[in-house]
C-alpha cells in the first residue's frame, strides 16, 4: 500500500445515484481523518490523467475498508478507472462561478462571461445540486430577462459540442410539453425526412411526465445512440429520433434538468435556453415549436404563451434560426395512449392509417410536418398540408419511420401491459374539463415511463358523454401492485373528468 496520507483504492459501488458523482469512504478511513472530510462534502479525485470531483457520502458500517473509496455508477463512469485504480483525494478550489451565482441569488442580472462560467462549473461538476438548485430557483418565474436568456443559451451551446450537417436546410420540431399523450414528433420526423429533407431529432426523456419522446421511441427502436451513430443514420435516412442524454449536445442542460426533476419547476428561460441550445447545438437551420396552451397543460394562458413566444422569438433570432411557432390546444390529451407503449401504439396506426387510429393525433401531427414543410424556402408549389397529407396516406412515412428504425437498430413492437382495468364515471353527463396532470400522475403511478407497457388507455374527449358505470379511461399496469397503487389514487380524483351538463 502506497504510503501518502491522501491515496485510497478504488472500487466500483454499483449504486445508481443517477447523473450526481458520489464517493463513499469510511468515516474512520485515513483520509476522511487526515483531510476533514465529512458527509456531503465536495471531493476532488484524481486517477491518472482524469479528474472529478464528487459528492462524499459517509460509511459507518464495515462493508467498506479504511484503505478503499467506492464510487457510484456516474462517478464510476466519470472516472473510468482500471482495474486495481488508486486516486487521490483532496478538497477542490472553490468554484469560479461562485460569486455569479450568489448575485443572481440576490436578484442581480448576469452578463454572458457569469453564466459561462456558470455552465462550465456546471458541465464539470464544481457546483453542488444543493448549489444548482439555487441558481434554478433564483431563475424560476419570470427572473431570466430577454438578455440573460440569450446569454444563457449562448453559454450551454458554448460548453458542448455542436454538429454541422453541411449546406442545407435542417429541419426540427419541438413541443413545449405539459399535454398527455401528444407523441407527434415520429410521426412528424417520418413525413419530413419522407419529404426529402434532413431532421436529426434529438428528444428528452420523461421529466415529470409518464412518457417522453425518447421513452416513447426507445418502446420501437434503440435510442441511445452516440453521435456518430446518430450522425450515420441521418447520412443514410434524413432523419433519427434519438435521445438527447446519449449525444450529448447541451450536457449543461441536462444537468440542470436532473435538479429541475425533483423540483418541478423551470422559467420561461431556463425553458427557452434548454429548448433552442439543443436545436442550435444539432445544427438546426429551422425550427418549429409546438405550444399547447390549457388551464393544466405546462403553458396555461394566452398571456403565458405571448410571453414565451416573444422570448423564444428574440433568442432564435439573436442564434440565427428561422423559427416557426404554433399555439395549438392543451385542453385535453392527445391521442389514446398515455405512457411509452401505448403512445407507441397510436403513433404506429396512425403511420400505418388503421381504422382505429387516433384521429386528434393525426391531425395534430399532419398540421406541425405541414407548417414545419412551409417553414423552409423555395419547396414545391403546393402547400405543406398537401405534402404531409400525401407522404402519410401513401404509406412514404411509415416506410421511412420502419427504415430509420433499422437504421437506429431494429424496429420491435410496443408489448401490452398484462393487468388492465378500467374506472367507471360515477356520474352521467357530457365532458366538461379534463385535468391533464391529475391524469398524467395516474399514469405515472401505474409505473411509466419505468415500465414501459403502463400508462393509462383515455379515449372521451371534451364534449363526449358518458353514464353512470361507463368507462372513462383504462389503467395498464406491468404488476398488480401498480395497478392497485394508480386505481387507489384515482379512486379519490373524481375531478379528472369534470362531468356534467353544460351550463
Amino acid at each position: 500500500m502506497n504510503d501518502d496520507h491522501n491515496r485510497l483504492r478504488l472500487l466500483r459501488a454499483g449504486i445508481d445515484t443517477y447523473q450526481q458523482p458520489v464517493v463513499y469512504m469510511h468515516r474512520d478511513c485515513p483520509v476522511c481523518r487526515s483531510e476533514g472530510f465529512s458527509a456531503l462534502t465536495r471531493v476532488l479525485m484524481r486517477c491518472g490523467s482524469r479528474e472529478l470531483v464528487a459528492t462524499l457520502n459517509v460509511v459507518t458500517d464495515d462493508w467498506l475498508a479504511l484503505d478503499a473509496a467506492a464510487l457510484s455508477e456516474a462517478a464510476w463512469s466519470a472516472l473510468a478507472p482500471g482495474s486495481e485504480a488508486w486516486a487521490t483525494f483532496e478538497h477542490p478550489e472553490p468554484a469560479a462561478s461562485a460569486p455569479a451565482l450568489r448575485a443572481k441569488v440576490f436578484g442581480q442580472r448576469l452578463q454572458e462571461p457569469d453564466f459561462l462560467a456558470l455552465m462550465q462549473d456546471t458541465l464539470n461538476n464544481r457546483l453542488a445540486d444543493i448549489e444548482l438548485a439555487a441558481f434554478v430557483t433564483a431563475c424560476a418565474g419570470e427572473r431570466l430577462d430577454r438578455a440573460e436568456t440569450i446569454a444563457l443559451t449562448r453559454a450551454m451551446v458554448a460548453v458542448g459540442q455542436r454538429l454541422d450537417w453541411g449546406a442545407g436546410p435542417v429541419l426540427d420540431k419541438h413541443c413545449v410539453g405539459g399535454l398527455p399523450g401528444n407523441r407527434t414528433t415520429p410521426i412528424v420526423v417520418a413525413i419530413i425526412a419522407a419529404a426529402g429533407y434532413r431532421i436529426p431529432k434529438t428528444s428528452s426523456r420523461a421529466i415529470t411526465s409518464p412518457a417522453g419522446t425518447a421513452d416513447t421511441m426507445e418502446v420501437m427502436a434503440p435510442v441511445a445512440l452516440d453521435t456518430a451513430s446518430m450522425r450515420r443514420v441521418v447520412e443514410r435516412e434524413g432523419g433519427c429520433i434519438v435521445w438527447g442524454g446519449a449525444v450529448r449536445l447541451s450536457p449543461a442542460d441536462d444537468v440542470l434538468i436532473r435538479v429541475e426533476r425533483p423540483l418541478d419547476f423551470d422559467s420561461d428561460g431556463q425553458l427557452v435556453a434548454s429548448v433552442l441550445s439543443k436545436k442550435i447545438a444539432a445544427g438546426s437551420s429551422h425550427v418549429l415549436i409546438d405550444l399547447p396552451v390549457g388551464p393544466t397543460a405546462k403553458v396555461r394562458s394566452t398571456a403565458a404563451a405571448e410571453r414565451l413566444e416573444t422570448l423564444l422569438r428574440a433568442t432564435a433570432e439573436a442564434a440565427g434560426l428561422s423559427l416557426g411557432l404554433m399555439r395549438t390546444d392543451g385542453r385535453q390529451p392527445v391521442g389514446y395512449g398515455i405512457g411509452p407503449a401505448l403512445e407507441a401504439r397510436d403513433v404506429l396506426a396512425v403511420l400505418r392509417g388503421t381504422g382505429d387510429a387516433p384521429a386528434d393525433l393525426r391531425e395534430r401531427a399532419v398540421v406541425l410536418a405541414a407548417a414545419l414543410l412551409d417553414l423552409v424556402p423555395g419547396t414545391p408549389s403546393y402547400p405543406g398540408r398537401q405534402r404531409a397529407e400525401d407522404l402519410l396516406r401513401s404509406g412514404a412515412a411509415l416506410s421511412k419511420f420502419l427504415s430509420i428504425c433499422e437504421a437506429q437498430g431494429g424496429f420491435r413492437e410496443p408489448q401490452a401491459a398484462p393487468h388492465v382495468r378500467s374506472i367507471a364515471a360515477t356520474r352521467g353527463g357530457s365532458i366538461l374539463d379534463i385535468d391533464n396532470r391529475r391524469l398524467a400522475k395516474i399514469a405515472k403511478l401505474a409505473g411509466a415511463p419505468a415500465s414501459p407497457s403502463a400508462g393509462i388507455d383515455c379515449r372521451l374527449r371534451l364534449g363526449d358523454r358518458v353514464r353512470v358505470g361507463e368507462p372513462l379511461f383504462e389503467v395498464h399496469a406491468q404488476t398488480p401492485g401498480e395497478l392497485e397503487y394508480a386505481l387507489s389514487y384515482a379512486s379519490t380524483q373524481t375531478e379528472v373528468f369534470r362531468v356534467g351538463e353544460e351550463p
